[in-house]
């Protein structure tokens, strides 16, 4: 079948007008519309970009070039006094996932508080080890050590040892309670479930000594 051009439908101008707000009310345009944030951070470069050409330089003066700099490294500066420096996501990640290889979202608050009941109930086992999962979501939590994926809880310990030097030895034992009721089915006791505590209480009330880098 062959059509004649003047068979075609063309659309008159409104009718184009709508299709063309269909197409562009298309999801795909949105997204790949720029954010705010995007077009600040374009307006900027273009901004730091004219500053610096030979022309603008030039009328500006050195003195303008250097208080400018000036300004923007002291914003920077600003920016991580008040807000910190930018958490790396693996650390965040870690921090509600895995821990001593399991699943564990639990805060380190709230797994002293299990240990505490646990303890309280006379399980000196099981107060064992969440007291030593608690010390160890502590530490990563204030962002003290950076274990790899999996690592085991003596592993944990060298790194606290590392950034808490003194309590090098208290903190290796912890590790060995752990690992003794966890791994080789040997039981706690009230007295080594303290000394944990113990252990825990104090890291977490120590500012460190030597941040791993």
């Amino acid at each position: 079948m062959i059509l004649r051009f003047d068979e075609l439908f063309v659309p008159d101008g409104d009718e184009a007008q709508r299709w063309a707000e269909e197409e562009l009310a298309n999801p795909r345009y949105a997204d790949a519309r720029p954010n705010w944030f995007d077009l600040v951070a374009r307006d900027i470069g273009r901004f730091l970009a004219d500053l610096f050409t030979s022309e603008t330089s030039a009328d500006v003066g050195p003195a303008a070039l250097i208080i400018v700099t000036v300004v923007i490294i002291a914003a920077l500066i600003a920016a991580l006094i008040i807000w910190g420096r930018p958490r790396d996501a693996r650390a965040v990640r870690r921090a509600r996932g895995d821990l001593l290889g399991e699943r564990d979202d639990r805060s380190a608050a709230q797994l002293r508080a299990e240990a505490e009941r646990s303890a309280r109930a006379g399980d000196w086992d099981t107060a064992t080890i969440l007291r030593f999962r608690a010390l160890a979501r502590g530490l990563l939590e204030r962002d003290l050590i950076d274990p790899a994926p999996g690592a085991t809880a003596q592993a944990i310990a060298r790194e606290a040892a590392a950034v808490f030097p003194a309590e090098d030895g208290p903190v290796r034992s912890a590790a060995t309670a752990f690992d003794d009721v966890r791994y080789l089915q040997h039981p706690s006791d009230a007295e080594r479930y303290r000394e944990l505590a113990a252990t825990d209480d104090r890291l977490s009330a120590l500012r460190p000594e030597a941040v791993p880098a």
